[in-house]
Formats: C-alpha cells, sequence, structure tokens
C-alpha cells in the first residue's frame, strides 16, 4: 500500500506527505493502520530499497474538518536497506538480507510504501548467529523476536526502566532463554532484594549471608581500609598507614620462601591470621614513645576485634584456622564445574549496609582478576549481571564506594577482550554513570515516564530510534525496545509469558487484601523481633 511521498530528506529522517483522504473513511482507517507511531515503511531509491521506522505523524494543514481535505505530515528514521540486484524490479524477494545503515537515500517526491508482512519476516528473520528468542515483535504477535547472543553478551547489555515497569522480568526472561539454549553458561548475579532465588530455583547456586563465604584476606588495601577504619577522614589516614605495614608483615611472614616473599604485596590475595595483624598492630603499637600515640593503633585494634565478633559479618570473619580456600571461593562463584546450576545468585540483601559495597568490590574485583590471568585458551567466559545498579555506578562521582565504580567501569571498558561481559539492571537510568552505560552495545528500554530518564537513554543509544522511544511511556508491561548490537535491527518487542515458578519475587505488596483482615494476633511482632536480633531470614 503506497501512504504518501517523499517531501524532505535530512540526514536520517524522512518527512513524508501521506495521500489524500478526503471524506473517504476506509482509505483514512487503512492509511492511519499502515503508519502507525513504530510501523515499518520501505522507500525506493536508485540502487537499493530503504527502510525506515515511523517516529511520528501531524497535521500539516489543519482545516476545521477532515472532509474539507488536510495535509498529513509523517516523519520516518531510516534504519537499513537491502541492495537490488542488476536485473530486480524493485520489489523485495523473500531472500533479501537487510543492511544497517543507509548508502543511498532516497530522492524526493518518491513513494512511500507500507511494509508488507512477507518483508517484516523477512527483516526480522531468525539470524545465521547463535541466537535465543525472547518474544514477539509489536507489529506482529506472529513474529518472533530473537537477540543475536554472541554480541549480547560479548559487548555488555543493560535493561532500564521505571519501577513497576517489568525490568526482574525482563531479565530472567532474557536469561531463562540463554541458558535453556546453553546450559554450561557460567552467570553471576548480584540480587540485592532476593528477587531471583524463586525465579531460577534449580538452576541457580542461591548464596545468602549465612552461606556465603569470602575470607578477609581476599580484600585489597582499599577494601580492608573502608571495613577497619575509621570513617572521618583524619583518624582514617593515621590508621591506614598502620594497617598498611601490619598487612604487609602479616602476608609476607606466611611466604614459603624468600622468592615467594618478593612477589608479596599489599593486595595479594594470600591468607594470613587475623591474630598476625592484630600481634603487628600492638608490637608497632609498644615501639611509640608516648601513650596518646596509641590512640590510633587501640582504634584499629578495637574495631577488628569488633568486627571478628559480630555475627553479621561470619562471612568474613569466622574460622580460627587460616586456609587458601580461593580455588574453593571461585570455584563456586563462577559454577566450575556447572552441576546443573550455570548460575549463581548472590542475596545481598541481608549483608549490612556499610559493607555490602566492599562485597560487591570484592566479587567483581575477583571475577575480573581471574579472567585477566586465566589463560586464553582455557578461559571461562562468565556473564556478570548487576541489579540496582546505580547504587555502585552512579553518575555523582562523589557518591557511591569508588573502588566498586572504578572496577565495573573496567569490566565495561575491557571485560570483553577477557570474556568477562557486563549487564546492568535499573530504575533510574538518568542516575548511572553515562561513561559506563555507553559501553553497553545493546539496550532494553521498558516504561519511562520521566524526561530526564527518557533524555539518558537517547544520548546513551547505539544509534538512532527516537521513533520507538517516543513510545517509552506508553509502553505496557511485558513491553520493551531493544536496540544495539545484540538486536537484530531497532524493534519493539512483547517479551514472552513466564510461568509463575520462572518469575523474581519482586510484586508489591497488596495493601487492599493485607488490610482487609486483622494481623499479628499470633505473635507475629515477637517472632519478627527475634529473626531481627539473631540475623535469620
Amino acid at each position: 500500500m503506497t501512504v504518501g511521498h517523499i517531501v524532505s530528506v535530512s540526514g536520517a529522517k524522512i518527512t513524508g506527505s501521506l495521500v489524500s483522504v478526503g471524506p473517504d473513511a476506509e482509505t483514512a482507517a487503512r492509511l492511519n493502520t499502515a503508519v502507525q507511531i513504530g510501523a515499518l515503511v520501505k522507500m525506493p531509491t536508485p540502487r537499493s530499497v530503504a527502510f525506515g521506522i515511523v517516529s511520528a505523524l501531524s497535521t500539516g494543514n489543519p482545516s476545521p474538518s477532515p472532509s474539507l481535505g488536510e495535509q498529513w505530515v509523517v516523519e520516518i528514521d531510516l534504519f537499513g536497506e537491502y541492495i537490488l540486484e542488476a536485473d530486480a524490479d524493485g520489489g523485495a524477494d523473500s531472500g533479501f538480507d537487510l543492511l544497517r545503515g543507509v548508502s543511498v537515500y532516497p530522492g524526493l517526491g518518491e513513494p512511500i510504501v507500507a511494509a508488507t508482512l512477507q518483508e517484516l519476516q523477512q527483516i526480522y528473520k531468525r539470524p545465521k548467529a547463535s541466537n535465543v528468542r525472547i518474544g514477539t515483535l509489536h507489529q506482529d504477535d506472529q513474529l518472533p523476536a530473537y537477540l543475536v547472543t554472541d554480541d549480547l553478551l560479548g559487548k555488555h547489555f543493560a535493561i532500564l526502566g521505571t519501577t513497576g515497569s517489568g525490568k526482574s522480568c525482563a531479565l530472567a526472561t532474557v536469561l531463562h532463554a540463554i541458558l535453556s539454549e546453553h546450559p554450561f553458561g557460567h552467570v553471576v548475579l548480584l540480587d540485592p532484594h532476593n528477587e531471583y532465588a524463586h525465579a531460577f530455583r534449580g538452576l541457580a547456586e542461591v548464596v545468602t549471608p549465612e552461606t556465603l563465604q569470602l575470607p578477609y584476606w581476599l580484600l585489597n588495601f582499599e577494601e580492608l581500609v573502608e571495613v577497619m577504619c575509621s570513617r572521618d577522614e583524619i583518624s582514617r589516614s593515621s590508621e591506614a598507614f598502620i594497617l598498611n605495614d601490619a598487612v604487609l608483615s602479616a602476608k609476607r611472614a606466611t611466604a614459603e620462601s624468600d622468592e615467594a616473599r618478593r612477589h608479596v604485596t599489599v593486595d595479594t590475595p594470600v591468607p594470613y591470621p587475623l591474630s598476625a595483624l592484630l600481634h603487628n598492630i600492638e608490637a608497632a603499637m609498644g615501639q611509640l614513645q608516648k601513650a596518646e600515640q596509641a590512640k590510633p593503633y587501640l582504634r584499629l585494634r578495637a574495631r577488628i576485634e569488633s568486627l571478628r565478633a559480630d555475627r553479621r559479618y561470619a562471612f568474613m570473619f569466622s574460622g580460627l584456622s587460616v586456609r587458601d580456600t580461593l580455588p574453593d571461593v571461585l570455584a563456586r562463584i563462577i559454577r566450575v564445574p556447572v552441576e546443573g546450576k550455570p548460575l549463581t545468585t548472590f542475596d545481598l540483601s541481608g549483608i549490612p549496609s556499610e559493607i555490602v559495597d566492599v562485597v560487591v568490590s570484592l566479587l567483581c574485583r575477583t571475577l575480573f582478576d581471574f579472567a585477566v590471568w586465566s589463560e586464553r585458551d582455557a578461559a571461562v567466559p562468565v556473564l556478570l549481571v548487576c541489579e540496582e545498579a546505580h547504587r555502585y555506578i552512579p553518575d555523582d562521582t562523589h557518591s557511591g564506594f569508588e573502588p566498586t565504580r572504578r572496577i565495573i567501569s573496567r569490566i565495561a571498558k575491557e571485560g570483553r577482550k577477557y570474556g568477562l561481559s557486563l549487564g546492568l539492571v535499573s530504575q533510574r537510568p538518568s542516575e548511572l554513570s553515562e561513561t559506563i552505560i555507553s559501553q553497553c552495545s545493546t539496550l532494553f528500554a521498558l516504561r519511562m515516564g520521566n524526561q530526564k530518564d527518557q533524555d539518558f537513554i537517547r544520548r546513551a543509544l547505539p544509534e538512532s530510534a527516537e521513533g520507538m522511544l517516543s513510545s517509552l511511556p506508553a509502553l505496557r508491561n511485558q513491553q520493551a525496545v531493544v536496540v544495539g548490537e545484540g538486536a537484530v535491527l531497532p524493534m519493539r518487542i512483547r517479551f514472552a509469558d513466564l510461568p509463575e515458578d520462572k518469575r523474581p519475587q519482586s510484586d508489591t505488596a497488596s495493601f487492599s487484601d493485607h488490610w482487609q483482615t486483622e494481623r499479628g494476633l499470633d505473635g507475629f511482632i515477637p517472632r519478627t523481633i527475634e529473626r531481627w536480633r539473631k540475623q535469620i531470614r
């Protein structure tokens, strides 16, 4: 169906005048159906056929009534073309391959034609490369939507949308689709609200604060200072100086030879007894000339002893014997061997808030260092997914924990070289570091009403898809705009339905249901207080 003709060409933007409909209501209805926002249209060029997406509709010459005749205007974003063969007549055959970008632009006056179902099928056909199906296209719910697996994972991705738009279900859908096709995958998911254990039951190794084991000797010096030293800068500076010497001496004392001792630095992940650290602090304090100089030593010693006695920090400071558990820790984190559970979810909800950033920094840094030092031929590609990513990589450089921000930034910039992929999920896109999000080559944009967030998405997009982005505030749950390397082409999709047992536990509490009956008569409050005091989830 010819819907209009071109009246303006500007870069990747085409403006067209739609056919005159006059008083013909049936033609008007067909026209409105063919050129809805997000619809695909095509335009001939001298050597190809260019395809675009309808991004805006307007009335160029308003009149009191459509029956008196109006000029209808359509705006189109170009996104691809297929090159005509020498003997082609300008029609799309059943075997054409669409190329991203446009090399030859359509001219003024050329017709604008609605894409056919067969052309949609050809444009969004199953890729030749490894791929997974995640849902259906918005234009036709019979057409499947695919992701290119290696491009999605190898070049990072982000899932962004407002609260309640379905980010958690979108992530679960993508991961289920990938792991169903790749049962020996290796995925590490940082789960700050304990949402995903239910969604991946049987597929995930769920690490809770009770089962987490990250010994203190794995921390680098910056992380140790964050955990063990005072908050105010003056006290922290003096305590960090003392801690540096004490840790380095404790680590070198465990070395088996002079050669090994020369390779030990304050950041080297080698086990050492906490008692040796305390002994070194006390020994240094004993050499002081004045008693008042002992205050930072006493503060540091008291802090370490309180951490060792605090049950909330048992995952880091428990156990009297010290042994090298790094191989076991790594094998559990990255699932080697997989043993039917290709996903590791870290439940961060029960970890003390003052140390959760340090734990995230430690996990991310451990994964990156392992990837860097792995033999290239034997390396295990790993996907790291950060939920609530704005907590760890905020745009404000004065917020968050700098080592966490730094290591995630390094993974975003260098991770793909070493087989470490990054997936970011956030409900506050505008608060994310723009530098880091720009490294994500595939974006899933869900419903987003905030103009600041929409502007951020437009700046971060790897390619033009403004027509689709204009629909972000109107997206329904389970819908998203997908653009970037992992998508065959820019597309608006509906995610596949997830069974109840594969959905994250992220539903909002039903106030209307809970407020219908009396609560708390069965000892609910005392039981909660007991769990709170004993840190039992």
